[in-house]
């Protein structure tokens, strides 16, 4: 397991970044995708688990309590312009929050921030999908993407509210098993035989338990894991 890297005061929220579902072509077929989103300027409402203006196009898989705000940091942002050799636009992963300097793949499973108006737990990492290749114009992406292990953080909303660029990201609490989201990255991606582990974090989001008791061979009740977030 990581240790949590020592930011403790958080970072500032540089962008809101919002989209809507759209075509694109993949190997011949039409399907469609949101993780096209751009900045908006103003406050924005976060309400009924999701930023106002946003939608995903898989609701299964891109949404829901556990998946309501994506967030990203702009130097995660700054090493995939390196990787790809052109500039990066925040939202460029569809993260709804780009932050700067706050380690967000270094987050605690369970942490809590304030931002604004809004207060939000940490509950898994992305697990990238097929939409990352689309979004970069290049396939490799989204296996780059898993090796980096710069996953950024899906978060619940805990309190409702509104938020805005310049806004300051407050870390008001840090569970103290220091379990990370770029650990839950590491064991879903790499390190499988450490599957058990997901299992002890008790604020990590149920898809990645679902998928580690579903490794492990543990009956349980209901649908199988994770395919893609």
């Amino acid at each position: 397991m990581t240790t949590a890297r020592p930011e403790a005061d958080g970072g500032l929220l540089i962008s809101v970044n919002v989209g809507l579902p759209r075509d694109v072509e993949l190997n011949g077929e039409v399907r469609q995708t949101a993780i096209f989103k751009d900045p908006v300027s103003g406050r924005v409402k976060i309400v009924d688990h999701h930023v106002d203006g946003d939608r995903q196009a898989d609701q299964v898989n891109h949404a829901g309590v556990h998946k309501a705000v994506y967030a990203y940091a702009r130097e995660d942002l700054d090493f995939w312009a390196a990787e790809l050799g052109r500039e990066i636009e925040d939202g460029f992963v569809g993260e709804n929050l780009t932050v700067r300097g706050y380690d967000v793949s270094h987050a605690v499973v369970g942490e809590r921030w304030r931002i604004g108006g809004v207060e939000l737990e940490v509950a898994q990492p992305r697990i990238p999908c097929w939409k990352l290749g689309v979004r970069a114009g290049d396939q490799s992406m989204t296996r780059r993407f898993e090796r980096a292990l710069r996953p950024g953080a899906y978060l619940r909303v805990v309190a409702e509210g509104d938020v805005g660029a310049g806004d300051r990201v407050e870390v008001l609490s840090r569970p103290a098993h220091g379990f990370t989201v770029a650990d839950g990255s590491r064991i879903f991606h790499r390190d499988r035989a450490e599957a058990a582990l997901l299992l002890d974090v008790a604020e990590l989001a149920p898809p990645l338990k679902q998928w580690a008791r579903k490794r492990l061979g543990i009956p349980e009740d209901g649908a199988g894991g994770e395919s893609e977030a």
